[in-house]
């Protein structure tokens, strides 16, 4: 006789011994066991990462490592000790088993991706403050400087200058002769002795030495109505180079003491040495270097038998003409009416200039 069958209880056991009738939320709450563990040092402490494979490499390291720490591998790197050393991908022998690596000492170094992002922040926001800060220095130091600008200086050499500078056009080489002026004029021992005494010049201009030599003496320099015009030797008497700096910066000293003095008396050479010497202490740069090396430097002038001196004293009245005597493929001379208009309105110029900045400064 057959025992009484409970068919519910039957089909529910039948059921239950079938794994096709599990669900996948039944799966995923049992956790699947790790073969082994691997053991790394993070930041100081300890984190155990598993493995379910007997056969895990160094590769499947560095995968774990960036899907369950969130370290790129471009940041990885694992100090193993003792012997192995320091591995970072790509490896040279990816497949290196972890199984020989349970023993050692697995220090991993590298930062998260959220790290990353936060160090690239702060180092964008440290940027910011100290462009901030080194602009708003900058401000400030841009502000001292023009507070202790000396504003009555810019306005003397505005005044007490040389106001035209021209070389002869119908020479060789003028631009040359420009830059040779123009040093001269800029000359810090020249300027500071001009802003003492008030002196103003017209019209620096270079002198033919053709028209300026004879057999007894040769003329080094020319002023004419105290300042209207300064002529100065500037070349050799072939026309192949110039003359020495200090000597021509020692006749700009003569020519301007005739400013004052128009004779060669005691009164004249008195000034002429006070000049010279304030011209030396003057000059900064310690004078005496001409502009572009030896551009303006030649020892190999003809006729050093000829007597040098500077002038026969100082020149009134005539009228100059920059160039005269030359033919029409010389450039345009200039009237001693032209000089003088030019010169206030180059003075007029550089003093409204002056006026302007010295304003610009004052405000807030």
């Amino acid at each position: 006789m057959c025992p009484n069958i409970d068919h519910e209880t039957l089909e529910a056991e039948e059921q239950s011994d079938n794994p096709e009738n599990f669900s996948h939320s039944d799966l995923d709450d049992e956790p699947v066991p790790s073969l082994f563990d691997i053991s790394v040092t993070l930041h100081g402490k300890p984190v155990r990462l598993p493995f379910h494979d007997e056969d895990a490499t160094i590769q499947d390291l560095s995968d774990t490592v960036a899907e369950d720490l969130r370290i790129p591998p471009t940041n990885q790197k694992f100090m193993i000790t003792p012997k192995t050393g320091l591995l970072k991908p790509p490896f040279k022998d990816p497949s290196l088993r972890l199984r020989t690596l349970q023993d050692k000492k697995i220090v991993l170094m590298g930062a998260t991706t959220a790290e990353v992002e936060e160090l690239a922040s702060d180092i964008a926001l440290r940027q910011e403050r100290m462009s901030k800060r080194r602009a708003a220095l900058n401000a400030g130091r841009k502000v001292r400087v023009e507070k202790r600008k000396d504003w009555k200086k810019v306005q003397d050499e505005a005044r007490y200058s040389f106001h035209t500078i021209k070389p002869l056009p119908y020479l060789p080489n003028p631009d040359k002769s420009q830059r040779y002026l123009e040093r001269l004029a800029a000359d810090p021992g020249i300027k500071s002795s001009m802003r003492k005494h008030g002196f103003s010049v017209g019209l620096l201009t270079e002198m033919n030495p053709a028209e300026h030599t004879t057999h007894e003496s040769r003329t080094l320099g020319l002023n004419r109505n105290r300042g209207e015009v300064i002529e100065l030797r500037l070349r050799t008497d072939a026309y192949d180079g110039y003359r020495d700096y200090k000597v021509i910066r020692k006749t700009l000293c003569h020519e301007l003491t005739h400013n004052v003095w128009g004779d060669h008396d005691q009164n004249f050479w008195k000034m002429c040495r006070e000049i010279e010497a304030e011209v030396e202490k003057g000059d900064w740069t310690r004078g005496g270097h001409s502009v572009g090396g030896q551009e303006f430097y030649n020892d190999q002038d003809t006729g050093r038998d000829v007597d040098e001196e500077a002038d026969h004293g100082g020149w009134s009245g005539g009228e100059f003409v920059l160039g005269g005597g030359v033919d029409s493929s010389g450039a345009a001379g200039l009237s001693r009416r032209e000089i003088m208009a030019k010169a206030a309105e180059e003075r007029m110029r550089q003093m409204k200039e002056a006026k302007e900045a010295k304003d610009a400064a004052s405000k807030p």
